[in-house]
């Protein structure tokens, strides 16, 4: 199949997704020269359609398409809401073991390809459908199929990280240099910063920190009556013109105190918020600030830079793989009382005269059962929420960002994993909302600036997790 037959015959398809989709999928493998699914892997093992959910239970899988180590695909009907669909695939990632490739396309218009490498910056790939003669955008999508590395970003979120820390650290100086107070200064930028992550993940509606700054360049006597306005705003919510604030807890905004910038010190704030935060990684946050703000008094935090491998050597056996191996041993358990309610409900009487009384049962069986099951995971989530992680010297807080972060992937992977294993059961209305989160961590600081960091990585942990 060429592109422009593939083009023919699909562009603004009006067939449905179920109809549709795997009849695309083998049409694009044909066009592009690979193997399909069943000629890759005849088992549906590592390369099939309708991949991740409980075989027991006959449920949906978690992606339409999955392809272990290049990609999860979901499709939808022509016209649909992308956005949408990637916020489902994101939600079984996990489920998947993370593939690096997140594709979303509908029918008849376009494939979007998101990356989903853990520390590597996003980057997304669209295709028209009427595109796929551009040998570049072709070149894309046989990518994804056969060598998704050739699609990783370049940058790290660690480089840019520190790219971003070193404008703030830039600003820090050049505050400090008029004469203002290092720790007034630390915390001015810490809320500038808390601004971006929460402007990028939507809780600071319709970019309004970006456009505030926007405004202030045009004038930038302006900037300290916009951000006051703006800080006062978030600290017990309210309205900045037309849009709303919601309130921001915690002692980050505890005063609507604002340092005025030149429109140098402006425009770098400005090239700080046109990057996507939600690739910023808070792990390393604090200590990059800590670096850059205030130098002499660094080896006076405790708290030197660790790298996120060095803090999960740490993490993995203390936290992750004791609660894992707790998770999977329930599992199992819960997944030995759904066979049993499956196969009761399944009973067939050997007389026709038993039928009311073995239907009876029956349903009693598989209720007990189902009860168990249920019972099991709600005992999980017990435990994990009464889960506590104790860094006593927590300096930036790095240590309980990931440890949270983890406590959070574990709670997200049992979600996920039991919504499988009860497809047949209706277990969906009951499962309850994320229950892991700021409690879970406690730190123990002496530096006031420090433990301000720790409570902000961890605050900003917490808001980029609900994106």
């Amino acid at each position: 199949m060429t592109p422009q037959t593939f083009i023919a015959k699909w562009q603004n398809s009006q067939l449905k997704e179920r109809a549709a989709a795997q009849e695309h999928f083998l049409d694009l493998c044909h066009m592009l020269g690979e193997p399909t699914p069943a000629d890759a892997d005849p088992t549906g093992e590592d390369y099939g359609f309708e991949v991740g959910a409980s075989k027991t239970t006959g449920g949906n899988g978690f992606a339409d398409v999955f392809k272990r180590y290049h990609f999860g695909w979901e499709y939808k009907g022509t016209k649909a809401n992308l956005d949408t669909a990637f916020a489902q695939l994101q939600r079984y990632a996990v489920a998947l073991d993370n593939p690096p490739l997140l594709i979303v396309s509908d029918i008849g218009t376009t494939i979007r390809i998101h990356t989903n490498w853990t520390n590597s910056v996003s980057k997304t790939y669209e295709i028209a459908i009427s595109d796929l003669g551009n040998p570049e955008k072709l070149g894309w999508l046989k990518s994804a199929l056969s060598d998704p590395e050739a699609l990783r970003p370049k940058k790290t979120r660690q480089e840019l990280t520190e790219e971003v820390a070193g404008e703030f650290a830039r600003l820090a100086r050049s505050l400090r240099e008029r004469g203002h107070v290092p720790e007034q200064v630390a915390h001015f930028i810490n809320r500038l910063v808390f601004c971006m992550f929460a402007e990028d993940v939507k809780l600071l509606p319709d970019m309004i920190f970006t456009r505030m700054l926007d405004r202030a360049l045009e004038d930038p006597t302006e900037f300290e009556t916009f951000a006051r306005d703006l800080f006062v705003a978030m600290k017990s919510g309210g309205r900045i013109g037309f849009e709303k604030v919601v309130w921001f807890n915690g002692g980050l905004f505890d005063n609507d105190f604002v340092f005025p910038l030149t429109k140098d010190e402006i425009k770098l704030v400005h090239r700080a918020a046109s990057q996507y935060w939600g690739d910023v990684d808070p792990s390393i946050l604090g200590t990059l600030f800590e670096r850059g703000l205030d130098p002499d008094k660094r080896s006076q935090l405790g708290a030197h830079y660790t790298d996120r491998d060095k803090i999960m050597m740490i993490v993995n056996p203390v936290i992750v793989e004791p609660l894992t191996t707790e998770w999977e041993d329930a599992k199992a358990q819960i997944a030995a009382h759904y066979a049993r309610a499956f196969a009761a409900r399944n009973r067939v009487p050997e007389r026709q005269r038993d039928a009311r009384k073995v239907y009876q049962s029956s349903r009693r069986e598989e209720e007990v059962e189902r009860r168990k099951a249920v019972t099991l995971f709600e005992q999980f989530l017990v435990r994990l929420r009464a889960y506590r992680v104790l860094d006593p010297a927590c300096g930036s807080g790095n240590f309980l960002y990931l440890s949270l972060k983890c406590l959070k992937d574990i709670e997200h992977r049992a979600a996920i994993e039991m919504e499988a294993l009860s497809a047949s059961f209706d277990f969906t209305h009951i499962i309850p909302p994320p229950i892991t989160g700021p409690e879970n961590v406690l730190g123990i600081e002496l530096n006031p600036y420090a433990a301000e960091l720790a409570r902000v990585s961890v605050w900003i942990g917490e808001i980029v997790d609900l994106r």
